[in-house]
């Protein structure tokens, strides 16, 4: 399961400040049971708007992992809190339609 969200980077403030922040609290949820990694791309165009992608086995475990949520994550994720703003694009399910390229000859 993929759990997306887009990071505006609020005027003023560097996108870099934002992943740092954010690579130090994915080295500590990337522990818990479930966490299959997570990336983090920057806008074309855009470079204050990143989107965020981070992979979990399940939903549950996503959950479960966020209903635990160490104190030293939630402390790095409330720095950040005033210079971006984080709109959830949702959580999504394995795709069920893949197109590869080299698959129709």
């Amino acid at each position: 399961m993929h759990f997306i969200f887009e990071v505006h980077v609020k005027p003023g403030v560097k996108a870099e400040q934002y992943a740092d922040a954010w690579l130090r609290a994915s080295k500590i949820i990337q522990q818990a049971p479930g966490a299959q990694g997570t990336r983090l791309h920057r806008k074309i165009g855009d470079p204050q708007v990143l989107l965020a992608i981070a992979t979990w086995e399940t939903k549950a475990k996503r959950d479960a992992m966020e209903a635990r949520q160490s104190e030293l994550v939630r402390k790095i994720i409330a720095e950040q809190a005033e210079f971006v703003e984080v709109v959830v694009i949702g959580e999504f399910e394995e795709p069920e339609w893949v197109v590869l390229p080299g698959q129709f000859g």
